[in-house]
């Protein structure tokens, strides 16, 4: 039954591919070849008429949640998309067409137990904005406050889970018959993905996160995160403080308002490099659609972010082994990323140090000093995914969210202040945190934590002693047996 929905839902995108006249560009994806006969069963009835750029976000919001926040991954690079597209990708971040205000009040009255009157002193029914996953309303609480109510959309994890049936499908096939189907790991990857995605499903997991961010940068005159009202949280309604702000990708009203664009863009490297080495706690769903300026003091442009559903978090070996690469990096000491990742095992046995170093330099050492507007990460990492093809490089799927993080965070700096140099913004946070995590502080950290458990062990030493010697001193069996 599942295999015969999976088909069915393959079909269902081959429709819709066709109608917007999207199927030519699939079919020549090498990857999908196995699959080309779906787009010979039915009759093509394709329309060209529209440009190219709003029929690919049309057949993406047609085609549900996973593929829309595909298209706003990649709405903010606009340095690798031709500028229509860009900018037609760029309305899936908040402007995909709202469910009806009446399943809203139902969702909210089914949640409360009562009617939503009595809940909010106002509520209205026009949506706010309105994503792949959830919409948003703006709302007034009894005692005054302004809130945004968050709602996730009807049938949502149903479509969602047909969907990763599908991705499932393609990885397995990807597994087997691709040739680097093994190194790239892709059933690992939608396994990630998978626990990503349905994470984003529970808007109390979402608060949550919210509350983790707001005390990791309490105080803060960077980033800026709204308050939750708990009592109005349910899986699947979130109520939060309303913001007040210019969105990032408003850059004509940020002009106007003074802003210093130079430190707004410098602070948003600092921001994502200290949540994801400091705090080891990161937003990783960082498209413009979730970020606003609040320009109180224009000269210091504080961030405040919304949408929470998707954070991400490394283990202390891959937090250690990418600052140490990223350090590595900015030192040009190739020999130590080599070294890196051999001795990390993400290369075979065997890989010989020297050629995976020169190959290494030969990607990154072009990019030194040179700003941000002459530089592309996004292009510098696609020529190390080709060295890592040669050298068998196996893929962790746990990056792939901070992958894709970084990659927002470029596009934002981009937009923002092109001359931005994200190395010079990112080395400080990192060798202080290296210094941290290794230096003398780290290890008398380290010892006042194990103090307890070193406590127990010297205190029971003399009876460990007492008790090895009396065994040492017992009469072997074999010894008994020579008397």
């Amino acid at each position: 039954m599942r295999r015969w929905r999976t088909l069915q839902r393959l079909l269902g995108i081959q429709r819709v591919l066709v109608r917007y006249g999207l199927d030519d560009f699939i079919k020549e994806t090498h990857l999908l070849r196995p699959l080309r006969f779906f787009f010979y069963l039915l009759p093509r009835r394709r329309d060209t008429s529209a440009p190219l750029g709003e029929r690919i976000r049309l057949a993406l919001e047609e085609l549900g949640p996973i593929f829309v926040k595909f298209g706003q991954a990649i709405s903010t690079r606009r340095d690798l998309l031709p500028p229509d597209i860009a900018d037609e990708l760029a309305k899936l971040q908040d402007m995909v067409p709202p469910f009806p205000a009446e399943q809203a009040i139902q969702i909210l009255s089914e949640a409360y137990g009562e009617s939503v009157d009595k809940v909010f002193k106002r509520f209205d029914v026009e949506p706010f904005a309105a994503a792949s996953i959830a919409q948003v309303h703006t709302a007034q609480l009894q005692d005054g406050k302004e809130v945004i109510v968050k709602l996730l959309r009807p049938g949502v994890q149903e479509q969602i889970e047909r969907d990763l049936d599908v991705l499932r499908m393609l990885a397995g096939l990807a597994d087997r018959y691709w040739e680097h189907g093994k190194r790239l790991r892709p059933l690992e990857v939608v396994d990630e993905y998978e626990q990503t995605i349905i994470d984003e499903l529970d808007l109390m997991r979402e608060a949550a996160n919210a509350a983790q961010l707001k005390r990791n940068f309490a105080g803060s005159g960077m980033l800026y995160v709204p308050d939750i009202y708990w009592d109005y949280c349910r899986p699947e309604v979130l109520v939060q403080e309303r913001i007040y702000g210019i969105p990032i990708s408003d850059m004509e009203a940020l002009r106007k308002s003074g802003a210093n664009i130079q430190v707004l863009a410098e602070n948003g490297v600092e921001i994502f490099f200290t949540q994801v080495f400091r705090h080891n706690f990161f937003h990783a769903d960082m498209h413009p659609g979730n970020i606003f300026v609040m320009v109180t003091d224009p000269e210091k442009p504080q961030y405040a972010a919304v949408d929470f559903g998707i954070v991400g978090t490394l283990s202390p070996e891959d937090q250690k082994y990418l600052a140490s690469n990223f350090l590595a990096f900015f030192d040009r000491d190739y020999h130590r990323i080599a070294k890196l990742h051999i001795d990390s095992g993400w290369v075979p046995e065997g890989t010989r140090i020297d050629q995976l170093e020169t190959a290494v330099r030969t990607v990154c050492e072009p990019i030194f000093n040179k700003p941000l507007a002459e530089i592309s990460f996004a292009q510098v990492l696609m020529r190390l995914f080709r060295v890592a093809q040669r050298f068998d490089v196996q893929v962790q799927p746990q990056m792939i969210l901070l992958h894709k993080t970084l990659f927002n965070i470029e596009g934002l700096g981009r937009e923002l202040y092109p001359q931005l140099d994200l190395w010079k913004t990112a080395h400080p946070v990192l060798k202080k945190w290296m210094n941290e995590q290794v230096g003398p502080k780290a290890v008398f950290d380290d010892l006042r934590e194990n103090l307890p458990l070193l406590r127990e062990v010297l205190r029971d030493l003399p009876v460990i002693i007492k008790q090895l010697a009396a065994l040492l001193a017992e009469p072997r069996a074999d010894d008994r047996g020579s008397d």
